[in-house]
Order: C-alpha cells, then sequence, then structure tokens
C-alpha cells in the first residue's frame, strides 16, 4: 500500500526516530477515526530542527520563534459555526489523491517538551502529528467549543492508537 504520507526529513535525527512510520500511523488514524478512506488522500510532513520552524514560524505567523509543530491546510475546511465538525474532504483517486496540505515538526523543541510533560517521545510526536492533520482537517481550537471537540476527537484518535491521554 501506497503511503499516506509524505515525509521529508531536513533533520537526521527524524529519520533514526521513524519519523515516516509514526507521521502515517498517525495521519491513517485521524483519517479511520473520522471515517475517511485511507486512499484517495495525501499530505507531506517535514521533519526539521527548531531554527528551521523558527523560520517558518516567522514566515507564516510573523512569530519569531520555534514551535512544535506547524501546519499548511491545502485549501479552507473550517466549520461554518463555532464548535461544529468541519465537512470532510471529498477523497481523490489512487493515481490522484486530493491533497490535505503540509506540517513541519521541530526536533528539539517536540523533544523537550515530552522529557519536561515526562511523555514517551514516540507518543509526544504521535499526539502532535495527530493535532496537525486534524488542522488540515478543519479543526481548530481558537474558541472553547472548537478546543473541547478537537482535543475530544485527538484523545480518542490516540487511545485507538495506543497512547494515553496527552490531557
Amino acid at each position: 500500500m501506497e503511503p499516506l504520507v509524505e515525509t521529508v526529513t531536513e533533520d537526521d535525527r527524524w529519520a533514526a526516530f521513524g519519523l515516516a512510520g509514526l507521521a502515517d500511523r498517525a495521519a491513517a488514524g485521524v483519517l479511520a477515526a473520522l471515517d475517511l478512506p485511507r486512499v484517495g488522500f495525501t499530505l507531506a510532513v517535514l521533519g526539521c530542527d527548531d531554527a528551521r520552524i523558527a523560520a517558518l514560524n516567522g514566515d507564516f505567523r510573523q512569530k519569531d520563534k520555534p514551535t512544535n509543530v506547524l501546519s499548511w491546510p491545502s485549501e479552507e475546511r473550517g466549520a461554518e459555526f463555532v464548535g461544529e465538525a468541519p465537512a470532510p474532504p471529498e477523497p481523490g483517486t489512487p493515481d490522484d489523491p486530493e491533497s490535505l496540505g503540509d506540517i513541519a515538526i521541530a526536533w528539539e523543541t517536540c523533544m523537550a517538551e515530552a522529557l519536561a510533560q515526562q511523555k514517551p517521545a514516540e507518543d509526544h510526536v504521535t499526539h502532535l502529528l495527530v493535532h496537525g492533520v486534524l488542522h488540515l482537517l478543519g479543526y481548530d481550537h481558537v474558541e472553547d467549543e472548537d478546543a473541547a471537540l478537537m482535543e475530544g476527537l485527538e484523545v480518542r484518535i490516540l487511545a485507538r492508537l495506543g497512547v494515553s491521554d496527552p490531557y
């Protein structure tokens, strides 16, 4: 089966960590939880370092500092009303899958957070990838109702993946 996620590792620590497998598993878990087919969608994940994500954060969010994960949906998919789930995207074909967008994840920040929160690094990274994929699908956490919806989904998806509640 073709991978759902195209993974690019600018930082070799991500390759050794197994980012490609974690990203594919997280994305497939999100799609399954939302009753979306695995075939017909694609997304890209960039495994980078704090310097690279700080530059991206500055360019796209005007925040000149590193962050753990960033996402760029291929199109606006947000819900019409606060607290409502966004409409699911239509899948493409196996030969021409629908791109959901791109995610970037930073090594140093993710590992420091996992250590500070006393969580296994793989679990923390899986959570951040699930979080990023949900953003690509139009979920957000700006309003309290939206945050509750997104966090509830994350907890359910992570449980299905064998990851403890991150909250």
